[in-house]
């Protein structure tokens, strides 16, 4: 018996030398491992001259465009459009009912010839000296009474034709036949779609860095395009309860573009120097942004605050100071404190 336990007891001595041997062995490896430093390529934060830039909203609107409505009352007649309609200049919109007012012309022509034919018969006896000189001179002023009278009645009847005032397109109708027009109501909105702008509200404190004929960069969400305009038109007063300055901006021919359409317009401020780095040194990981700062040969983790990003670069608002060394790219195998070699 005595024989047996002995022997258990050098079996169990044994197995214990043995495993303490390879955990010995596995530490050895492991720091052998860990020694081994991983080869990275680097880049340096620098200083850089950035442009600091603002976004206003602005509408995409037909630089001619106008509210056709009446000049007289009455009721419509024909209204030969529709929304969508293409027009040419002088092509009839809306007429209006005229019966009374071709009356009223018919009248005052009437008015006209009357007072015409009674000029004609007293100038007759002026010259056999039956009527006298202040006679002729009443009839001759009420002849130009009758005469303005007719002019002013052609003119209202011209008025029941209302026709495009340029070539465009219908943008809104606000009427319907039977409907009665009256002045300044409105009853269709025409706009002429070929030349467009950009209006934008720009707030006080930075309406002095724009100028007429300035170029800026402007953005079409719904089309994802980006194109230039030109400033046309600055506005010299103010809102007084928005605090800013209308802005207009005229736009090139650009295709499937539309009045009406959402636009952002980049406004760019002052030039400073701010830091940045390449975008590929950054790793983000949820609400984190990190960066990995080479430091003795080994890796040393920086938590950051990024800003602006432009041309493959981002601006580091916090977490680094200038000429720091950080690895680029940031791989997700990078570890804190882990050693490595420039390549």
């Amino acid at each position: 018996m005595k024989g047996k336990y002995f022997v258990a007891i050098l079996a169990i001595t044994a197995a214990a030398l043995t495993a303490a041997c390879r955990q010995e062995q596995n530490v050895e490896a492991a720091k052998k491992k860990e020694a081994a430093p991983v080869a990275v390529t680097t880049a340096r934060v620098e200083k850089q001259a950035a442009i600091h830039q603002v976004e206003l909203v602005g509408t995409v609107q037909a630089v001619e465009r106008a509210e056709i409505s009446a000049k007289i009352t009455g009721n419509i007649v024909t209204l030969p459009i529709e929304v969508g309609s293409r027009v040419k200049a002088g092509q009839l919109l809306v007429e209006l009912n005229a019966q009374e007012i071709s009356a009223q012309v018919q009248q005052a022509k009437a008015q006209v010839e009357q007072a015409r034919r009674n000029l004609s018969r007293e100038e007759n006896l002026l010259k056999r000296n039956a009527a006298t000189p202040e006679t002729v001179k009443s009839l001759e002023d009420s002849l130009r009474i009758a005469d303005a009278g007719f002019r002013t009645a052609q003119a209202m009847l011209d008025f029941t034709r209302i026709t495009a005032p340029f070539s465009g397109i219908v943008s809104r109708k606000m009427a319907n036949v039977g409907d009665l027009a009256t002045p300044g109501k409105p009853l269709l909105n025409l706009e002429e779609e070929n030349t467009l702008q950009v209006v934008t509200d720009i707030p006080e404190a930075m309406i002095a860095r724009v100028a007429k004929g300035d170029v800026l960069d402007i953005a079409i969400p719904s089309l994802q395009r980006r194109l230039q305009g030109t400033v046309a038109e600055v506005s010299p007063v103010a809102d007084p309860s928005s605090r800013t300055s209308q802005v207009k901006l005229r736009l090139p021919p650009t295709p499937d573009l539309r009045s009406g359409q959402f636009a952002r317009v980049t406004l760019a401020l002052a030039e400073a120097k701010t830091l940045t780095l390449p975008l590929e040194a950054i790793s983000v990981q949820g609400q984190m942004e990190k960066v990995y700062v080479v430091d003795n040969g080994r890796l040393a983790l920086r938590l950051v605050r990024s800003g602006a990003r432009l041309d493959g670069r981002v601006e580091i608002l916090a977490g680094l100071e200038e000429g720091a060394t950080v690895v680029v790219p940031a791989t997700p195998d990078l570890r804190d404190g882990q050693a490595v070699t420039l390549k």
